[in-house]
């Protein structure tokens, strides 16, 4: 009955995407971050929905009249494009090309959505539209997981779906961690109470859920969440109340078990998984000092040690230059965010705009605090936050060029 469920979900969409090209963005997102497919026992599970999304997106974007963005080459579009180009090289000369070119099949698609949201979503509302296909995909698992982390008092796990990128606690903690800001751009948006109740309420069983996962990395990204939310959030003193409340709600309801793995953190040395992944990073630095320019290629290390560290990870995938490229990438999106948020702070029609990219960055807070214990260089939220920067640019421009020419009509008048 659930594959039935999925398989409909997705002709329907498959639908709306033959007519309306962004439909297909709005699609392949929910199909990336939800993985409902992965849900199922039946015939869906390893069905190739990923695939037969973009054909037909591009088969609709190919046939569409409808007017799309000309792609902006700003800084960061410019240095994303350079990154996927340099993988690509890297995959080309990999140390284990079958099993790198099955990394880059999952990755180019990726980018090459990427592009596409670049291209269809124009618009306030498409934006929106999308971060809350994000939100209510990543958002169920959150309120799903905390639920269940109340239900059975701590005692058990919160996970991602089968074979996807947040399958492990580690990384759907983080998964999770990112969430958390897009729900609170919505509920700063959001007109109806109703909505920001729900909101709410999403954000606190959101919180449990990632304590649920028992990973002391998404528990650390949560803490950093948590102080760079209040720091870039209005209505600080409200905020911090609840989350204060909230943290002190999910802290004491957690089983001594959870507090002894948490208290861990201050004895590392101690800690079998820890200096793991301690001895992880230096045998991934090593190779990549024995390998600088390109590293090993995906998946350099079959069947070994994950490299448990996204900067890392790709020091090791794609060489130093890969890790120049990925560093400055999350740099630039998070110092243009910043002037973004300036240039509207005064200016009430785009101050949703100012709202999303306080939250982006503290997005990457949440990335880069608990990636820096996972192997996730390689999630599609990392790089939808980079188009965020750029449809927000996009449309500032367009705004501004619409004033400019009002303005000279009506001096023309």
């Amino acid at each position: 009955m659930r594959d039935i469920a999925v398989f409909l979900a997705v002709v329907v969409g498959l639908v709306f995407t033959l007519k309306r090209p962004h439909m297909g963005v709005m699609l392949w997102s929910w199909l990336g971050y939800m993985n409902p497919h992965r849900l199922c026992y039946g015939f869906m599970f390893d069905a190739h929905v990923a695939l037969v999304t973009a054909m037909a997106t591009m088969g609709s974007l190919l046939m569409s009249d409808e007017k799309k963005n000309k792609l902006q080459w700003s800084p960061e579009a410019t240095l994303l494009l350079i990154f996927t180009v340099w993988m690509f090289i890297t995959t080309l000369f990999a140390e284990y090309p079958w099993v790198a070119w099955v990394k880059w099949d999952k990755v180019w698609k990726i980018q090459l959505f990427m592009l596409l949201t670049l291209m269809l979503i124009n618009s306030k509302d498409r934006l929106n539209m999308l971060i809350w296909v994000i939100v209510l995909s990543l958002g169920f698992y959150g309120v799903k997981g905390g639920i269940f982390t109340i239900m059975t008092g701590g005692s058990h796990r919160v996970l991602g779906p089968m074979g996807s990128f947040i399958e492990f606690r580690g990384d759907i903690g983080t998964a999770l961690n990112m969430t958390i800001p897009l729900m609170r751009y919505l509920q700063l948006q959001a007109t109806n109470k109703m909505v920001r109740i729900g909101l709410t309420v999403a954000i606190i069983l959101t919180c449990f859920a990632v304590i649920g996962t028992h990973s002391r990395g998404a528990f650390l990204g949560l803490a950093a969440v948590m102080l760079f939310l209040i720091m870039k959030s209005r209505r600080k003193v409200l905020l911090l109340f609840v989350l204060a409340l909230t943290t002190y709600s999910v802290l004491s309801f957690m089983p001594a078990e959870w507090s002894e793995r948490m208290h861990t953190i201050e004895t590392y040395e101690e800690d079998g998984s820890a200096m793991g992944r301690i001895e992880a990073w230096i045998d991934t630095i090593e190779y990549a000092n024995r390998h600088p320019i390109m590293g090993g290629g995906f998946e350099r290390n079959p069947g070994g040690r994950a490299a448990h560290n996204i900067f890392i990870q790709v020091l090791g995938d794609h060489g130093y230059v890969g890790l120049v490229l990925f560093i400055g990438l999350g740099l630039m999106v998070w110092v243009s965010a910043g002037r973004i948020r300036k240039q509207v702070k005064n200016d009430p029609e785009n101050k949703w705009m100012g709202d999303l990219m306080a939250m982006t960055q503290v997005c990457l807070v949440a990335y880069g605090s608990g990636g820096f214990f996972l192997s996730l260089a390689y999630f599609d939220l990392t790089y939808h936050l980079v188009t965020f920067v750029i449809i927000c640019k996009c449309i500032l421009l367009k705004t501004q060029q619409k004033n400019i020419e009002t303005k000279n009509t009506t001096i023309t008048i």
